[in-house]
């Protein structure tokens, strides 16, 4: 769109469309993470060995990184 010399606000239109998805698939790869892999049943068990304490710490490390 830039290449074409686009309207500006069309542009922006679309950026912020990109932003909400990216957002949106964020927020369900977070919700994954949490459920499958630390407190679920993951494949790999890389959390099985946590507490519960050291598990919620995951969960402020992820969230930390995610709001970021």
């Amino acid at each position: 769109m830039v290449e074409e010399e686009r309207y500006c606000v069309d542009i922006l239109t679309q950026v912020a469309s990109l932003r909400a998805a990216l957002e949106q698939f964020g927020s369900i790869m977070l919700s994954m993470h949490i459920e499958e892999c630390v407190y679920g049943d993951a494949q790999n068990g890389a959390f099985e060995h946590l507490s519960g304490e050291e598990r919620m710490e995951e969960v402020r490390l992820t969230l930390s990184r995610f709001l970021k």
